[in-house]
This record gives C-alpha cells, structure tokens and sequence, in this order.
C-alpha cells in the first residue's frame, strides 16, 4: 500500500489496497476520517479496453473482444466468485456481498453484514474480502472484522446472515484481516493475512501478530504458518497440477507475483519472484498486485497495475486488460470461460478463449 503522504502529495485517488478514497485532493487531517463512499460521487468515465503486447494473447482472448460492463457504483469491489450459477463478490468497506446474475442489469445485495458481525473499533475496512467456493460448493469468505476464515451457512440480506467459523487465530493471537484464499483439491485453504482491514495497518493497537503471513487450515483444522517474510501478502492462486503457489505482494515500494514450490507435505519452498509489476506502477498505472486466477493452461490472470495482466507460465506479460482503475480480483465463470473482474467501482466481463483451472 502506498503511504497516505504520497498518495496527499500526488493527489492520487486513496483506496487501492487499504486506505478508503476520496478522489479528491484534501488536507492530511481532514482526509483520514473520510471513510465511506459519497453518494453523490460521480462515477469515472468507462474506459476499458484490451491491451495486446505478444501475439499468444490472441489464443487466449480473441482480436476483437471487448470489456463489458455488468454493474456499477461500488465503493471498493473484490474477491469475485462463481457461485450457483452467478458472480458473488464482497464490497469491502460497505460489509456487504452483492451477487450478479447473467442477464440483471444491476447486481443485488446477498449477505449483510458480510465480514464484521458484531461492531468492533479499529477497522477501516471491516467487510469480507476474497470469496471462494469448496468442494462441497459451500461459500468460503476471508472476514476482516471478524478476523477469520468463515463459511456461510444461510441467510440473507432479509434474515440475519449465519456463519461457521473456519479458523480464527494462529497459537492464540488472532489473525490480522484474512484477505484472499485458495483451496487445494485435498481440502486444505491456503490464505493470506495482511493488515489492511486495521487502522494504522502495522501499527495498530490490535494487531496481534508481529507479521503479515500465508497460513494453510487442514482438513482437521490446524492452522499452519508457512510464510512469514512477506510484507503485504495479498492474492493467492495454485498453479493447474498444485505443485506452485503464486502469491501477490502489494508492497509500494516493491509490488510482485511471487512463486513458491508446494512440497508433498504442505508446505512451502523456494521462494522467488516470478513477476516485477514495479515498472508497470512507476509508469503511472494505477494499482499494485492484488488478486488473480491461474487458468487450464496455467496462465495466470492477475490484477495489477493498469487492470489484469496476463502473465505465460514462463512469466511473460502477454496483455492486459485495461481498467484504468484500481482492480482488485477476478475469477472465470459461466462455462469456465467468463473472465469476471472486480475493478474499483465496476464489475465488468471479459469472454476468452480458455478456461478456469478451478471452478465450483
């Protein structure tokens, strides 16, 4: 995340991976309490394309496609999901799920509260975040208010929304804000905890853990720390075979993709980066690595600066697709081979040529 001086001095909008806008330039102190969006905010102009750097992109998004709108006026979408035969995805610091279904011209609220149940000071942004589906086809949330990984059992927005909580704390101490997660095929959910749901990130009173790491919860249970050493761990994805992690750093001062190997047992090693996204935000895109989604023939689709980057197995960025916005996550759905993209504000949909390599 990028300081709150930096993005004051530039006069850059303040969200992307943490710290809640306004667009608009305001002194320090009055830009700090600012924390929801403004009803009468006037949405930026649409203005999304395809970006085509190496020809490979065309087998992977055909010449000629275009970025569609499904639905809009978000205060900071993310964690998109295909569930049931819809898209799902979290609207952070409102608390709320929305779900879109194709052909609706808007999408509606699903689950409220969504990530803080019972109101706790210390958050900025207390909503849940990455979103997925298990095995069982039972939503899987990351909860910042709550600081947990949950799954929801029922309800609504008409009727008290119910959850079961997955894991809480790691030998005690809770969790920070359980950001985004992947489940292997054995049943155990991979996550990341960063600090961003907390006020004062790092710095604050409530955090209990020196560090910001990626956990594993078992089939029975356990949780498991597996990485400690990274600064703002955030989106996470498994190669197709699982035999690689892929987990996104959204550090201002050096946002990547980073790899690691799964072992047999579960855990990590040799850690490396495998894609630099910094020349890509120091050229004046907007954004730094956040969520992504690996597809059958192991590319990795990827939000990062300037909207989703299409990056090879080998690492090579082969496209993008431009939101000029902030973007959060995506996910496939439909037949597999819907990309759908929470971007700031906007839910869009973009058809290619592939398919997901997980689907509900």
């Amino acid at each position: 995340m990028l300081g709150v001086a930096e993005y004051v001095e530039f006069g850059v909008e303040i969200f992307a991976f943490g710290v809640q806008k306004p667009r608009m330039k305001l002194p320090l102190l009055l830009l700090l309490p600012v924390l929801a969006f403004a009803a009468d905010e006037k949405l930026p102009p649409f203005e999304m394309s395809i970006e085509r750097l190496d020809p490979a992109l065309d087998a992977l998004i055909a010449p000629g496609t275009t970025v569609e709108k499904l639905a809009e006026g978000f205060n900071w979408s993310e964690g998109p999901t295909w569930y049931r035969g819809s898209v799902v995805f979290s609207d952070v610091p409102e608390n709320i799920v929305y779900q879109w279904k194709p052909g609706a011209t808007k999408a509606e609220v699903f689950i409220k509260p969504s990530g803080m149940t019972v109101p706790t000071p210390g958050f900025k942004e207390q909503g849940s975040n990455g979103l997925t589906v298990d095995a069982k086809g039972d939503l899987v949330l990351c909860q910042h208010g709550d600081r947990r990984i949950s799954r929801w059992v029922g309800g609504t927005y008409d009727s008290k929304p119910m959850f079961k909580p997955i894991a809480t704390s790691y030998e005690g101490k809770r969790f920070n804000s359980p950001n985004d997660l992947a489940i292997r095929r054995s049943g155990d959910i991979y996550f990341t905890d960063p600090p961003y749901g907390l006020t004062g990130l790092n710095d604050s009173p409530i955090k209990d853990l020196k560090w910001n790491g990626v956990y594993r919860i078992d089939a029975a249970g356990k949780v498991t720390v597996l990485e400690k050493g990274i600064t703002f761990p955030n989106g996470i994805a498994f190669s197709p075979d699982e035999k690689t992690l892929y987990v996104a750093v959204s550090d201002p001062k050096q946002t990547v993709i980073e790899a690691f190997d799964v072992k047999d047992d579960g855990t990590l090693a040799n850690r490396r980066v495998f894609f630099d996204a910094e020349p890509l935000r120091k050229s004046g895109r907007k954004g730094a690595c956040d969520g992504m989604k690996v597809d059958v023939k192991g590319n990795l689709w990827a939000t990062g600066p300037g909207g989703v980057l299409v990056i090879s197995p080998q690492g090579k960025h082969l496209g993008t697709v431009l939101t000029n916005n902030n973007t959060g996550n995506c996910c496939f759905g439909g037949d597999g081979s819907d990309l759908y993209v929470t971007a700031d504000m906007f839910l869009v949909r973009v058809k290619t040529t592939t398919k997901g390599a997980t689907m509900p």
